[in-house]
């Protein structure tokens, strides 16, 4: 067939000699417009150690497609935030949104230009997801790519992350280390490129959307700044010439039971929470019908399977060395946890890709069998109760323990809390709640990496609960509970909790309740006003009033 299947109407088509004059404008032949354009598009910047090496693997990747006569690549660019930079500040509210500014800008460049493929080069937490909708919007044969996993930082023979550097400020406060170690652990923290090096959301993303069929074998998990990462450009261009022949597209791939796959990888591998709105977000640009009770289904039957930071000792990096994502996959599929007909961007189904692919043995200590799985249930848990009737995300590892009952300690902001924190008044028992930091209240429903991280560093992580409206970051562990619905700036009944009230998070029986009488509420709602927009013009402004609720994935064109 004829791959060029869109640019023609523009490179073909005599009708439109002012398209034609602009392509040969950019330095086409005539040969060149007869071939397919892929559109590359990379999130890479100077700013961010997740994305400061794309722009170089699309440069590469454009190379490699050079080698076939019947396509070409075209570079373009779309934005980025990184957390760990803006995490703790304002900025942290234009986080998420940046997801759904990444997946309209790529749908915009790849449908003003008529490209017939697209491949999109990502590093950080939303770079992917928002990819990812782009590409089901989009409908043409398309393969994310990701940048890969930092390598750790070292200090004292102690391997260092990006959490590290956040918990040290809690150690700090807490007397535990002086300043100048405080400050030898920020700058060993991040030795290089690549994304958070823990199983964060980066990780989280990357492996579920490999599970999901929509990246190639291996890209998960290759570090970064390995080697292997460079022989990834040739087979990627081989693969979107495949895509482009055969014309399979992320719609032929991407279905329940693939949704199901990227689930259960998230809550084997004990991935972030971020991955509950990512893909309910993704599902949704699928017309997939995907929700809530599905992710907690695979969650119930999915086994937490790997020790991977936050919660737990390895990082991403020792993924790789003991046979990489494949060998998890392939783990999962011989004890019945995935769907092995699932059709991926290989052009090959699941099983297929997995049939030649080393087996795990478990002489190591990052991935364990079924039969000593660190928690028989994936540490992704959702929760309902009075306190969150439409749904609430929980990261139980177990090893917080399963029930917490405690007085709350009430939080309108972050800053509020972290200083509260910092200043002593959260204690151990106290329930902290954050709140109006939901996708409309923050607005951007920004992570609380920095108070979980403080309450940490505190030694508080035990002895203490949070809950809030907002997020979390893939790097918080800990009893923590987030994506509150309804937010309080809604008037959920997180909005009505004052200081001393008694909340029990029950990770049993999957409820968190808020122990006041209805007669109590009730007073409470008839004196509750709604606090005023923070945000009067610019994006934020648009987001907060076009943005659905965490439990439908925080979309922003649902209405």
């Amino acid at each position: 067939m004829k791959v060029n299947k869109y640019s023609k109407r523009l490179t073909q088509d005599e009708t439109q000699p002012a398209s034609q004059a602009m392509l040969y404008g950019v330095g086409f032949s005539d040969e060149d417009m007869q071939k397919a354009q892929v559109g590359i598009v990379s999130t890479g910047y100077e700013g961010n150690p997740c994305n400061m090496h794309l722009n170089q693997i699309a440069s590469s990747i454009k190379n490699e497609i050079k080698s076939y006569n019947d396509m070409l690549g075209l570079i373009f660019n779309t934005i980025g935030v990184s957390d760990g930079i803006s995490m703790g500040t304002s900025g942290m509210h234009y986080s998420l949104p940046s997801r759904d500014i990444i997946a309209d800008s790529i749908e915009t460049v790849v449908q003003a230009q008529s490209y017939d493929a697209v491949l999109t080069v990502v590093g950080c937490d939303k770079n992917m997801p928002g990819a990812v909708m782009a590409m089901l919007r989009l409908n043409r044969p398309a393969i994310m790519v990701y940048g890969g996993t930092i390598a750790s930082g070292s200090h004292k023979e102690k391997k260092l992350n990006i959490v590290s550097a956040f918990e040290a400020l809690g150690e700090k406060v807490a007397g535990v280390i002086d300043n100048d170690e405080y400050k030898q652990i920020i700058k060993k923290a991040i030795p290089g490129a690549g994304a958070c090096g823990g199983m964060y959301t980066a990780n989280t993303m990357a492996s579920a959307i490999e599970a999901l069929g929509l990246a190639l074998p291996y890209n998960a998990s290759i570090p970064a700044e390995n080697e292997q990462k460079q022989s990834e450009s040739s087979q990627t261009a081989e693969a979107i010439h495949n895509l482009l022949v055969n014309d399979i597209k992320p719609l032929d791939i991407v279905c329940k039971k693939s949704l199901e796959n990227a689930i259960t990888v998230v809550n084997a591998l004990g991935g972030s929470t971020n991955a509950v709105l990512h893909f309910l977000a993704i599902a949704h640009a699928a017309d997939i019908d995907f929700g809530l009770e599905d992710i907690q289904r695979i969650s119930d039957r999915t086994p937490l399977l790997a020790d991977l930071k936050p919660s737990g000792q390895f990082l991403m990096e020792d993924v790789h060395g003991i046979g990489g994502t494949p060998a998890v996959l392939k783990y999962l599929l011989e004890i019945g946890l995935l769907h092995g007909d699932c059709l991926t961007v290989t052009g090959k189904t699941m099983a297929k890709n997995l049939a030649n692919v080393q087996a795990l043995t478990f002489e190591q200590e990052v991935i364990f069998p079924k039969e000593k799985a660190l928690k028989s249930s994936g540490n992704i848990q959702i929760l309902f109760g009075n306190l969150a009737n439409e749904g609430a995300v929980a990261k139980i590892s177990g090893k917080e323990g399963l029930i917490f009952e405690g007085p709350a300690k009430v939080f309108d902001s972050e800053s509020e809390a972290n200083k509260g924190i910092q200043a002593g008044q959260v204690i151990a028992g106290d329930v902290v709640i954050i709140r109006y930091v939901g996708p409309k209240g923050g607005p951007g429903m920004p992570e609380m990496l920095k108070p979980t991280s403080m309450i940490m560093g505190a030694g508080l992580g035990k002895s203490v609960a949070l809950i809030t409206d907002g997020r979390f970051s893939g790097g918080t562990h800990g009893f923590v509970v987030g994506h509150i619905t309804p937010e309080a700036q809604t008037g959920g009944l997180i909005a009505l909790v004052e200081n001393g009230d008694v909340i029990e998070i029950n990770a049993e029986t999957n409820t968190i309740e808020l122990k006041v009488s209805e007669t109590e509420i009730n007073n409470r709602r008839s004196a509750w006003k709604a606090p005023a927009q923070k945000h009067s013009k610019g994006i934020l402004r648009k987001y907060a009033s076009s943005v659905a609720s965490a439990s439908e994935g925080c979309v922003t064109d649902k209405y």
